[in-house]
């Protein structure tokens, strides 16, 4: 009896010791884009981020999604270990019933609440350098790709609808895919893209074809109704001056079935780890304090407090 004590002992000190470790460890599903995105890259690097910012007592995993409105509906269903992104205008017509979520209204959306800001899509008017275009103005007459189904491609035939070029540009039917290669063999003069800025279709037409990104008027920001966002000089090849050009917000959500501690642990992380990030992908270089703003519902308990020690300025409607 006695010379199995010890190993008694030692067993039940290592499942002690594992079991806090299983205890310790947090998990969480982080639900963004479709795998192809940028978006859903964003969310692997967030993913490592916080592993690593944590020693990994936080494990996230990334979840393929179809889309913005899916990942806002299956709040319904979802647990405490949910974060998903969306634009915060997305959020604010599910809470209210109207658009795509009429009909479909649930309490569980009342309980959404912000985390963090990340990549906001960022619309780019991309024209090749030899068809000396400099405004919109200058589109007229010439062909212009707008791609299908996206945000970009719907955002950007409004824009010409209110530009006054509607019916005044030649719509290339060629696929978003090959925009670079067909803006290089002259097939286009220009693309429409949207997405987090840089841009990687941006930065090889920049690099390989010389091209313009056009900048917006004031009058032009205000007539879309977007989020104004500045692309700053150098952010690719030939850019010698900043880009005036609209966005569309993007943040990370969870619900407030996430207890306090893990919120505030995955948003410090997430601004403790974002130059590292930065380091390696561009897009989050863009990500500061300012978009802040764009958060327009309320933040998680958690965050607030984060963001309260770090000293973000917050307004009343996010506390």
């Amino acid at each position: 009896m006695i010379k199995f004590a010890k190993p008694i002992a030692a067993a039940a000190a290592l499942a002690l010791v594992a079991g806090s470790a299983a205890f310790a460890e947090t998990r969480v599903t982080y639900k963004s884009a479709k795998a192809a995105s940028s978006y859903y890259q964003m969310g692997v690097q967030i993913s490592e981020a916080l592993k690593a910012g944590t020693d990994g007592e936080i494990i996230v995993t990334v979840e393929e999604s179809q889309g913005s409105t899916q990942n806002v509906m299956e709040v319904r269903a979802r647990g405490a270990d949910y974060v998903f992104t969306t634009p915060p205008s997305l959020v604010s017509l599910a809470q209210e019933g109207k658009a795509m979520f009429e009909g479909k209204g649930d309490p569980a959306f009342d309980e959404i609440r912000a985390l963090f800001p990340i990549p906001s899509l960022t619309m780019h008017f991309v024209v090749a350098d030899s068809a000396g275009i400099t405004d919109f103005a200058g589109l007229e007459g010439k062909s212009i790709l707008l791609g299908k189904g996206s945000f970009g491609a719907t955002e950007g035939e409004k824009y010409l609808g209110l530009f006054g070029l509607e019916g005044k540009v030649d719509i290339a039917d060629v696929e978003l895919s090959g925009a670079v290669q067909a803006l290089k063999n002259g097939q286009i003069d220009g693309f429409v893209t949207a997405g987090s800025y840089p841009a990687p279709n941006v930065i090889e037409a920049a690099a390989s074809t010389g091209v313009t990104v056009l900048s917006l008027t004031d009058e032009q920001i205000e007539a879309t109704k977007r989020t104004r966002l500045t692309i700053p000089a150098g952010t690719y090849a030939g850019q010698t001056e900043d880009i005036a050009t609209t966005s569309l917000p993007v943040v990370a959500f969870t619900t407030t079935k996430m207890d306090d501690d893990t919120a505030y642990a995955l948003t410090k992380t997430f601004w403790e780890n974002k130059a590292a990030m930065g380091e390696t992908a561009g897009w989050w270089n863009g990500v500061d304090e300012t978009l802040m703003a764009n958060i327009t519902t309320k933040l998680h308990a958690g965050a607030v407090k984060y963001y309260e020690e770090a000293g973000f300025e917050l307004t009343d409607a996010q506390k």
